[in-house]
């Protein structure tokens, strides 16, 4: 892998985790357009450890305050949000993994998070609940959409979202809370995959190129928040929605044709 390559995954890594398009699917893509199918861990663990702390550069003020008070109602509400989310990815971890190796359901995953998104398009105007009016039940559903995604080319920020405005949550309030919760669950994938990376030993990638991609992840994950944040205040979703359709239908016919 050369720095151009590392760079490109890092823009799609740092672009795609937060704007709903699915960052998973986009770096398989990626991945296997350059021939990197095999790169495996390492890189995975290094691109989500840019967008983490995009986010943290984004929410530190709020983290800080977290931390400061952890039981804070916030505090809490992310808690219930994250635990629906472990428990169906460690429950589901194995058949999952079998799937991503393969990709052969991201065609079908982008086309569900298109119809996701259209959906939520449709009920963004209607949100009244501000960060404060959320409820725990909120939380728990929007953490339950958050382990859905934990397939391949289902959108986390995409399904998050579209769960918070489903559930009446302002636009503002839905893209707060969806980000917030991404903390734990980004943070969870880092700590996972390091531990397997332990396990199995260090993986040959040239460690410029991996601090490239790191580097661009987080420099265009800090751009996609504040760009999605902008987003759901003033524009459609309907524009990424037609855009995974599209990819989709591309991923599919590729696959019927035997390409891919």
């Amino acid at each position: 892998m050369n720095w151009i390559e590392a760079a490109i995954l890092g823009i799609i890594q740092g672009l795609t985790e937060f704007l709903p398009v699915s960052s998973t699917g986009h770096l398989y893509l990626g991945r296997h357009l350059f021939g990197l199918d095999e790169a495996g861990l390492f890189l995975d663990t290094m691109l989500h450890l840019g967008t983490l702390l995009a986010v943290l550069t984004v929410y530190w003020r709020e983290i800080l305050q977290i931390i400061r008070k952890p039981w804070s109602r916030i505090s809490l509400l992310v808690i219930a949000g994250t635990i629906p989310t472990v428990i169906i990815g460690l429950t589901f971890k194995d058949y999952f993994e079998e799937i991503s190796k393969t990709g052969v359901t991201i065609g079908w995953e982008f086309l569900a998070t298109g119809v996701m998104l259209w959906a939520a398009d449709a009920v963004k105007r209607e949100g009244t609940k501000s960060v404060e009016q959320i409820r725990y039940s909120d939380a728990v559903w929007i953490g339950i959409f958050q382990g859905a995604a934990i397939m391949p080319a289902l959108s986390r920020s995409g399904l998050t979202i579209a769960a918070a405005l489903f559930r009446k949550i302002d636009k503002s309030a839905a893209a707060y809370f969806s980000f917030l919760l991404s903390i734990p669950s980004i943070a969870g994938a880092v700590l996972l995959q390091g531990k397997k990376l332990v396990e199995g030993g260090p993986e040959m990638l040239p460690l410029s190129s991996l601090l490239i991609g790191t580097a661009f992840s987080a420099v265009f994950g800090y751009i996609a928040v504040k760009w999605m944040i902008s987003i759901l205040q003033k524009g459609s979703l309907k524009g990424f929605a037609v855009y995974v359709w599209i990819l989709g239908g591309l991923v599919l016919g590729a696959q019927w044709m035997g390409g891919f």
